[in-house]
């Protein structure tokens, strides 16, 4: 088997991922499940074939010395992956993530005009959040498209690996990815500051260096887009805050009421008609809401952004519950993804009655 035919599969199929690993034939995620090809089982000579056909001596290296390794990899102008290769058993494995060739609007993602008038905000920090694979790094492309398109500004974006090609559009962009350009997140955006941006765009806040570096850049001045794998932006704040040292604990909180602007929670749900769809938490940070962050009372967040939906917010369980009445998803799915059973369960009652 060659690499090319495997991943033209991954195309036609419109899979969102590809695993190889000894023992198994290829096997593809549609629709966030795990789908078997019909070919003969991989042994690791198979598969160090198929990885040393996509991947440079350089990263072939990292793999033995550090056991895996992340790139990203256009297959010529078809697609674009985010590759993953990794020691299993001292066998050779690779994990490929498919990158939509095509930008998605905000109406094709579902998020509403309220989210787009934050791409005009001079500064602050916009924090997407959510488990792996749940579509945050689609959300902040179709972010940072749309502000090239419709603002002149600086762009820079720090990633590990550059997944979606920007073009400058109205300014000027700027993408670094880390071990090629920049070898930290912290460094990058301490080295941003000084290179004119207006836009800054994080990959992943993974440690407390890039959380620090990444308020500090929206205090002074920038519009900083971050993710974070938080569920819920109760969560989101607690994970931010117990990062730091207690010392440092209610200093962070202060600069975070002051800096936050938004923190958008996402889920991406099998939809009863194939494909998928995203259900999001959204909350802004509204006076009460900063309030309630400094005070250490993030526990009453979710009650704040259950008031605040003429504002444009709105929570999880009540996005999944708009969905579920749609019939857009299943009832299983409904229930087993949002966080309080009990009114799920009474919702979809009333939205069944409501039909």
């Amino acid at each position: 088997m060659e690499m090319n035919e495997l991943l033209k599969i991954v195309v036609d199929r419109n899979a969102s991922d590809i695993h190889l690993v000894v023992g198994k034939p290829p096997v593809l995620r549609i629709d966030g499940r795990l789908d078997v090809l019909d070919f003969e089982e991989l042994t690791n000579e198979n598969t160090e074939k198929l990885m040393k056909s996509i991947s440079s001596e350089h990263h072939q290296q990292k793999l033995q010395e550090m056991g895996g390794t992340d790139f990203g990899f256009s297959f010529g102008d078809i697609a674009r992956f985010r590759v993953a290769i990794y020691k299993e058993r001292g066998n050779t494995s690779v994990a490929m993530r498919l990158i939509p060739m095509k930008l998605l609007t905000f109406d094709e993602l579902g998020l509403s005009e309220q989210i787009k008038k934050l791409m005009y905000r001079p500064r602050g920090l916009v924090l997407i959040t959510g488990p792996t694979g749940c579509g945050k790094t689609t959300t902040l492309a179709t972010m940072i498209d749309y502000i090239a398109r419709n603002r002149d500004t600086h762009i820079i974006t720090i990633e590990d690996p550059i997944e979606y090609y920007h073009t400058h559009h109205n300014g000027v962009m700027s993408q670094r990815e880390l071990g090629v350009d920049v070898p930290s997140f912290s460094e990058a955006l301490t080295r941003a500051l000084r290179q004119d941006p207006d836009v800054i765009m994080v990959g992943e806040m993974r440690d407390l260096a890039t959380m620090e570096a990444a308020i500090s850049a929206a205090e002074t001045g920038h519009l900083v887009f971050a993710t974070l794998h938080t569920t819920g932006a109760a969560a989101t704040i607690d994970r931010i805050v117990d990062a730091f040292p207690t010392a440092q604990q209610e200093q962070i909180r202060t600069q975070l009421s002051e800096s936050l602007v938004a923190v958008v929670s996402q889920q991406l749900i099998p939809r009863t008609a194939g494909g998928r769809v995203a259900s999001y938490e959204i909350m802004l940070a509204t006076s009460a809401i900063k309030n309630l962050i400094r005070e250490k009372k993030s526990y009453r967040i979710i009650s704040s952004i259950q008031t605040g939906k003429k504002l444009g917010m709105k929570t999880m369980d009540d996005s999944l519950t708009e969905l579920y009445n749609s019939k857009i998803i299943s009832y299983e799915e409904y229930i087993t993804r949002c966080y309080s059973v009990a009114d799920a369960e009474a919702k979809a009652g009333e939205g069944e009655n409501a039909q």
